[in-house]
């Protein structure tokens, strides 16, 4: 039997790099082709090592560099659209996408263009463009297997019932690097602080995510274009031990959990197995030894940027978009010392807020939302922030 041929989108990233981990283990995985952004060291020895058929680079400038450092036989595409090409040059039997934001938008509607099944880590692309992508899919007969351990969790304790009969399905949150500061004192977290998660190593724009909880918000827009759930029947709890990554309320009271240690190779190579569960050597929890698993409602700071991800569902038009490009640009800023901590969120509510009036969603409106968004950031920014930003512990008036 031949191997599965999966392409990696962001194969220099974290997940990118986990996956191939899994894949260097598994003879029924074939990495046929690696992309990534500017990283061309890193995608050479990758590619040295995985022998994949094409390699592509967004970055102009690392495109000479990398061509003189790969293998023989290994096709190389460069540029803004080199993910697009890498996608239909590479006749994967599965997309895995790894990148962060709106660039995996382009590149992962081309895969459902050639009919390739996708494994979707870049949650950003679901929220964004959801509305489309998801029909488009399920039109195509194509899977969309979630890669983040949340909504690998949920799916996988679906298969227990019919989607009519769920009642709710609840994301666990570990609540991030601050998770032990009250409100006030996360406000003036530094970013060391904000990146210095107690549980999972992640890149950098997801680990401030995690911090804010916008991740939350952003994985309640993903569960609801995923498994086509209304917000009301989604639900965040504060689960700091992170091994409950999951779980679905079924209409008899039943309650179908999905547990494991926080290792994202976990989802991953469930997602690239699929429909076989992957056999691994990965030791079985002993729940003896974790001693209590704890939950807890959100509040102040948590629920307020949580709520992000409701308001999006029910804004929706352009919503998820603005959402997704405010958060990425205020995050930017966060991490280059322009703005606080305590700004982040505030900012991106406010720019939510004033989302354009609704018009037909298509790439092109998706695409021109997100500059919009970005512009609203940057000019709250040039401003000064003193008078479009505020404290974390208050309400927009």
């Amino acid at each position: 039997m031949n191997p599965k041929r999966v392409a990696i989108l962001g194969s220099t990233g974290s997940i990118g790099r986990q996956t191939l981990e899994v894949i260097a283990g598994d003879d029924s995985l074939h990495a046929c082709a690696l992309a990534a952004g500017s990283n061309w060291q890193l995608l050479a020895q990758q590619a040295r090592r995985f022998r994949p058929a094409v390699v592509a680079i967004s970055d102009p400038a690392a495109a000479e560099p990398l061509r003189s450092a790969l293998p023989g036989g290994v096709e190389l595409v460069c540029g803004p659209d080199a993910m697009s090409q890498l996608v239909r040059l590479a006749k994967c039997d599965l997309l895995l996408s790894g990148v962060v934001g709106v660039a995996g938008l382009i590149p992962t509607l081309a895969a459902i263009e050639c009919g390739t099944n996708l494994a979707i880590a870049n949650k950003e692309t679901l929220v964004m463009a959801g509305a489309i992508l998801m029909p488009a899919a399920r039109a195509a007969g194509l899977h969309v297997l979630p890669v983040d351990s949340e909504h690998s969790a949920i799916f996988q304790c679906l298969s227990a019932g019919g989607s009519n009969e769920v009642r709710r399905v609840v994301i666990t949150a570990s609540g991030g690097a601050l998770r032990d500061l009250d409100d006030l004192a996360a406000e003036e977290a530094t970013v060391e602080e904000a990146l210095n998660h107690p549980t999972w190593r992640m890149g950098r724009k997801i680990t401030i995510d995690s911090a804010t909880m916008i991740n939350k918000a952003l994985e309640i827009v993903e569960a609801h274009w995923l498994f086509d759930l209304p917000a009301e029947e989604i639900e965040v709890l504060l689960h700091p031990e992170s091994i409950v990554h999951g779980y679905v309320v079924f209409c008899d009271g039943s309650v179908i959990a999905q547990m494991a240690r926080p290792d994202m190779t976990m989802p991953i190579a469930y997602a690239m197995s699929y429909p076989r569960r992957p056999s691994r050597p990965v030791p079985p929890l002993d729940l003896p030894s974790l001693g209590k698993l704890t939950f807890a409602a959100l509040e102040g700071r948590f629920a307020r940027a949580v709520a992000l991800g409701y308001q999006a569902i029910r804004q929706g038009g352009l919503s998820g978009a603005v959402l997704n490009a405010a958060n990425e640009a205020a995050v930017e800023a966060f991490l280059d010392g322009g703005i606080r901590f305590g700004q982040i969120v505030p900012l991106v509510e406010e720019v939510l807020h004033r989302t354009p009036a609704e018009r037909p969603i298509t790439c092109q409106a998706l695409l021109d939302a997100d500059a919009w968004a970005r512009r609203q950031v940057a000019e709250a920014l040039s401003a000064g922030g003193s008078r479009r930003v505020w404290p974390a512990g208050q309400n927009q008036g």
